[in-house]
């Protein structure tokens, strides 16, 4: 019997199956600890968090880099820090739903010409998370108005058949609009057809992110840590 969305163990540890899948091209580090490279994405993922020694990690990571871990937390070597703990809710999309539109808009791939436009609009909202190569882990749409990028959604994390939905975020001039639902709708519809489970994360006390994702029809799956770290 095929396991429902929700009880996926693949999410559990989503970072480190990412890198050794999908995403494999992407990793570098050892055997027992990857992280993505510096500029496309500052995360990482052990195979064992329980039993990790995060100084195999050391020569890949410069001192003073933030990065972040997802999930269970490896014991932190003295050099270390946690300098940030990010409580997110993790939601699956088990199937397609019937979304309402509010706003019709045009939904379009973002190519090389608005990548700086996409950079500079995900970073408006979420400063820090979004770098100059972050558009190299999958595929991006936006929409626009008067020739402007004014919403956007991608994907991010990729493994074998499950791929996050990421980068959502709208211009605060255009926001209640709707257009985050449908763009969040269309990589998921995306990815579902391809044969992949989306599924995204969000900070718990976004209500708003929360609303927009249950009525595209994303469920929640488990409450997961965000670890951002440090080492002197």
């Amino acid at each position: 019997m095929p396991v429902h969305p929700t009880q996926h163990p693949l999410l559990d540890n989503p970072v480190w199956n990412a890198l050794q899948t999908v995403h494999k091209d992407f990793a570098i580090g050892t055997e027992n600890i990857k992280r993505y490279p510096a500029g496309v994405l500052q995360i990482m993922g052990c195979a064992n968090p329980f039993t990790a020694n995060l100084q195999e990690i050391d020569p890949w990571l410069a001192p003073g880099e933030k990065i972040f871990m997802v999930g269970d937390l490896p014991p932190l070597p003295a050099d270390w820090t946690n300098f940030i703990k990010i409580d997110c809710v993790q939601m699956v999309w088990p199937k397609p739903v019937n979304v309402p539109v509010k706003t019709p808009a045009d939904i379009l791939p973002i190519g090389e010409s608005s990548r700086a436009d996409l950079l500079e609009l995900v970073n408006l909202a979420n400063p820090g998370y979004f770098f100059e190569n972050t558009y190299q882990l999958g595929s991006y749409f936006g929409t626009w108005q008067d020739g402007k990028l004014i919403a956007a959604a991608g994907e991010r994390l990729k493994m074998n058949g499950l791929t996050e939905v990421s980068a959502v975020v709208t211009h605060p001039d255009y926001t209640g609009r709707g257009f985050a639902q449908q763009l969040v709708a269309h990589v998921a519809a995306k990815n579902f057809d391809e044969g992949n489970i989306p599924f995204l994360h969000f900070v718990t006390d976004n209500i708003r992110a929360r609303k927009v994702y249950e009525l595209v029809g994303f469920e929640e799956r488990r409450i997961i840590t965000f670890w951002g770290l440090m080492r002197s």
